[in-house]
């Protein structure tokens, strides 16, 4: 039986504002009700210097890619880059996902986490104390095949105790069904955390349950921003361009939020998920970009 068919039935303009008019407490209303918002514009002032940035570390790590280590979830390159199998009919035997570019190695990045007016959002959908998870993210789909990215949701790899990352993800050139636009399932955030299988881009959703005809294309241009939460389901296609189709993400969290399971496999998922009850909030603090850290005894527990 499917799963959620009374999911609501949404058009990419009912999920939409504009940067120069956006209003926190709208933008806000939107996801809380969809689970995903997209903002037109709202890292344009960014995304010159990043694809700039992005390119040298995606030319980087192919030169590096002769010293990099097997790994569970591929091959990673000196620089903290990581390649997949590549398709038959590619150049390489391995392909780039995920660039060893992140806040410490662009300030452009890092400053770009802390725009006002992504700020502004993020503590009218999570509070006044907000943090960074994680340290930025770079995924890359290289030219004429560039890995797909299954339907999936992110609390599958990092579930939380509480609320969750809002995450942030930034289009660093114009995206569309071609070369590998996301695509989210409105609504899908209020079904908790669904089983995943194992795919060949780590953990996704039955593909027979959850096909992409079931999601929703966002296309855009380079800057426009799509906020999602963190059991939203999404995903891309293949990029069948010939360009390179980068994307950045930023993920925001309450500063007293943690993970309680990280996973990437089915395997290690259902270790990690014995441990649940035992994962403290300690050494998962993340630099804050609105508002104060309290010591709270019974949130560090």
């Amino acid at each position: 039986m499917s799963v959620a068919l009374d999911l609501p039935q949404v058009s990419v303009e009912q999920i939409e504002i504009h940067a120069e008019d956006l209003d926190p407490a709208r933008a806000a209303k939107i996801y809380a009700e969809y689970g995903a918002l997209v903002v037109r514009g709202l890292m344009k002032p960014y995304v010159a210097k990043l694809r700039e940035e992005i390119e040298a570390c995606a030319q980087e790590s192919i030169a590096l890619l002769g010293e990099a280590k097997k790994i569970t979830e591929g091959w990673t390159t000196p620089n903290g880059t990581l390649f997949l199998p590549a398709p038959a009919h590619f150049k390489r035997q391995q392909q780039i996902m995920v660039l060893g570019f992140n806040y410490y190695t662009s300030a452009t990045f890092f400053r770009s986490a802390f725009d006002p007016k992504t700020v502004d959002l993020a503590r009218a959908v999570l509070g006044e104390n907000v943090e960074l998870f994680i340290n930025g993210q770079c995924l890359y789909k290289e030219p004429v095949g560039g890995h797909p990215k299954h339907l999936h949701q992110d609390a599958a790899y990092f579930e939380h105790r509480y609320e969750g990352p809002l995450a942030m993800l930034g289009y660093v050139v114009d995206t569309n069904l071609e070369n590998g636009a996301l695509h989210v399932v409105p609504g899908s955030h209020k079904l908790g955390v669904l089983k995943h299988v194992d795919t060949f881009s780590h953990l996704g959703l039955e593909h027979e349950e959850w096909p992409w005809e079931r999601a929703l294309p966002v296309c855009g241009k380079a800057g426009d921003a799509i906020f999602f939460h963190v059991k939203t389901i999404h995903g891309s296609k293949e990029n069948h361009s010939t360009s390179a189709r980068p994307v950045f993400i930023h993920r925001y969290r309450a500063a007293d939020d943690y993970v309680v399971v990280s996973a990437t496999t089915t395997d290690n998922r259902a270790e990690a998920e014995k441990k649940r009850d035992a994962v403290k909030k300690e050494n998962q603090r993340g630099l804050m970009v609105c508002g104060t850290r309290r010591y709270d005894a019974g949130r560090m527990a």
